[in-house]
């Protein structure tokens, strides 16, 4: 009982209905439904309560949650993560190229939640893994897990209401002519693809803004741009369908005309990540410097 995840927290009101309170802590009616029918209890006072039980202010509510069933397709697997930062709620990582975020039919072993479920169950954390934020394979950079359902809806809500700031560096072809630009521009599936993307009328909004950092070269002398971006919205392959539509794939990047004559993965790393916390509030900032053979890209200024 005492792994389980719990939440604590006080009545604000005399009268209040004890499902009430519950709501104004994000629980959602499905979360709510959980607890009341999957092994979770509610208490005031260290009493179990039901739903309907009416508070006086500054009553001690506690929810235990359901234990959560670790999924049964997930491999477990151990091996070194880069956590930059961790507490009761959620684990955030610095996850390096060449690795899934999550297991697929063709990949069922290797990803970052195969490796978080074995450290969940080094450290006795009765949770399956939860991707609040995903980065593509060959994407590095920051990302963010959290440790339980309820905490991975309370993000959820946060990204909907874009909540939490993502921004990225990357290298791209050619130069970029502005300093800061918005590309605002709806992306959808390419009818000839199952995993392209494209700019397309019928396509669902999306805001990328640019800001460039460093213009110079390669070093086999071809124009190179070092931009900053931030995502408004969070399509697939928003980034790399949003700069090859501007003229300047990233580099590396083939699927969107990019070369990797001199970089083996598309150049985009995730270096910044803010949020509030799920639970207590508090304005969140995570930054992680891209990669040096990233930064060697850009050979010297033009």
């Amino acid at each position: 009982m005492e792994n389980r995840f719990q939440l604590q927290f006080q009545a604000e009101m005399d009268g209040q209905l004890l499902r009430d309170a519950i709501s104004r802590q994000g629980i959602s009616r499905k979360g709510l439904t959980s607890i009341k029918f999957n092994g979770g209890t509610i208490h005031v006072n260290g009493v179990e309560q039901n739903v309907r039980y009416v508070l006086k202010k500054g009553d001690l509510i506690t929810i235990i949650f359901p234990e959560e069933k670790i999924s049964s397709g997930l491999i477990v697997e151990h091996g070194k993560l880069n956590i930059v930062y961790e507490d009761e709620a959620f684990i955030i990582l610095n996850k390096p190229p060449f690795m899934n975020t999550i297991p697929s039919r063709q990949q069922p072993t290797g990803s970052i939640a195969n490796m978080v479920s074995g450290y969940f169950e080094e450290q006795g954390i009765p949770s399956t893994v939860h991707i609040v934020t995903r980065l593509d394979r060959d994407t590095s950079g920051l990302l963010c897990i959290a440790k339980h359902s309820h905490i991975h809806h309370l993000m959820g809500l946060q990204q909907r209401k874009q909540m939490i700031n993502k921004q990225y560096e990357a290298m791209v072809h050619g130069h970029i002519e502005l300093d800061n630009q918005v590309i605002e521009a709806p992306i959808g599936r390419k009818d000839s693809s199952i995993i392209e993307r494209e700019v397309r009328p019928d396509g669902q909004f999306s805001r990328t803004d640019v800001t460039v950092v460093k213009r110079g070269y390669m070093k086999n002398g071809e124009p190179i741009t070092h931009v900053r971006l931030k995502l408004h919205t969070g399509r697939t392959h928003q980034i790399r369908v949003h700069m090859a539509h501007l003229g300047h794939p990233l580099v590396g990047d083939e699927l969107y005309g990019g070369s990797r004559e001199v970089y083996d993965r598309q150049a985009l790393h995730c270096v910044l990540l803010e949020m509030k916390h799920p639970l207590t509030g508090e304005d969140l900032h995570f930054t992680s410097e891209i990669l040096k053979s990233m930064a060697q890209l850009l050979n010297y200024e033009s």
